[in-house]
């Protein structure tokens, strides 16, 4: 049995092993990571040899840990990069080479379809009716949409918001609020089975879903890193901040948004966001818009999703799609049944 796993910025781990009255056997450790002294390689394969084939990815790791003194460096991989292998090589994790991803370029709706369906779309992935998906939002009207966790009146001025004609509505995910206006951001969401992150923390799986955006953010000129918990920058400040959420049924949501050209201004109006908030996102004015995807990549809107979505292509096995009727009118009924209802929206007052 073989499994790989490739560490985000990091080096490639590939591990070979057999099993023999349910332990590990022949347990062999490779890749073009660094390691010193080299002979800790040999501690590795022994840790990981008699090892019971149902043990997780951390208990690997601490298995491995344990057999290696501190002189030991493990340099562009971890002890949690070699369990991860072993799980793949066990069939226990996946990594994206055993999936095709269904991918759904933008289809301009109600912002509120589009957080209805990020609860209707992993419903469909477990149970078999769609693959993986990677879907791009577009909308047609304004919103503010907070986190799971959030306090509507901690977050929204309610009255700047009904003065500017924009809703306020709660997703699924947790972390901040997002202020959306037809064309200001650009928002995708991926929907995964959970052995795709298989044995990463909650940190490491927001930088694994989050590799592919770094290297489609350099196609268009964007030098980009991730920056724990959940935001991608560049050098100029804050680019994305993204959010998760995770399935009884198996599946994982990870969604992203970036700022393309939002008015500052009118942001400031409608949510309670202090100055050194904003900084972050790319100004120190508030009569300043908040731009970066525009002023760093000098491209439209939709050449940069144009661009986004090949690079995705051109990594990962896909097949173009769309929304099948059952899932519009799925989420269509959860839109009028949980997101604009009162009891949910403000079930954080």
């Amino acid at each position: 049995m073989r499994g790989e796993y490739k560490v985000p910025g990091g080096k490639l781990v590939v591990v070979e092993l057999e099993v023999v009255d349910d332990r590990l056997a022949d347990v062999h450790v490779s890749g073009d990571f660094f390691l010193e002294p080299d002979t800790a390689l040999e501690d590795i394969d022994s840790a990981l040899t008699g090892m019971p084939a149902d043990t997780k990815a951390d208990g690997l790791a601490a298995a491995i840990e344990g057999a290696l003194d501190d002189s030991v460096a493990l340099i562009g991989f971890s002890a949690t990069a070699v369990g991860i292998a072993v799980r793949r090589a066990l069939g226990k994790a996946t990594g994206w080479g055993d999936h095709t991803l269904d991918v759904i370029g933008p289809v301009a709706m109600d912002p509120v379809m589009h957080m209805a369906l990020d609860e209707v779309l992993p419903q469909e992935v477990a149970a078999g009716r769609r693959p993986p998906v990677l879907r791009i939002w577009d909308w047609d009207s304004s919103l503010v949409v907070i986190g799971s966790f959030q306090s509507v009146r901690n977050e929204v001025d309610e009255d700047g918001a009904r003065r500017h004609g924009i809703r306020v509505a709660r997703r699924i995910s947790g972390g901040g609020a997002m202020f959306m206006e037809p064309g200001n951001c650009i928002t995708y969401s991926l929907v995964v089975p959970a052995s795709l992150v298989e044995g990463l923390t909650f940190e490491q799986s927001y930088a694994f879903l989050d590799d592919w955006v770094l290297g489609a953010l350099a196609d268009v000129g964007v030098t980009a890193r991730y920056v724990p918990l959940n935001d991608i920058a560049s050098d100029k400040g804050k680019i994305a901040g993204a959010a998760q959420k995770r399935f009884a049924s198996g599946t994982v949501l990870h969604h992203v948004t970036m700022a393309y050209d939002i008015d500052a201004d009118k942001m400031l109006e409608v949510l309670r966001t202090g100055r050194e908030k904003l900084s972050d996102k790319g100004t120190k004015s508030a009569n300043k818009r908040v731009d970066p995807m525009r002023s760093q990549t000098g491209m439209a809107r939709d050449q940069v999703i144009a661009a986004f979505l090949d690079h995705f292509r051109g990594r990962y096995d896909t097949t173009d799609s769309d929304y099948t009727e059952a899932e519009l009118a799925a989420a269509r009924e959860l839109t009028e049944t949980k997101f604009l209802t009162p009891e949910w929206t403000y079930r954080v007052p």
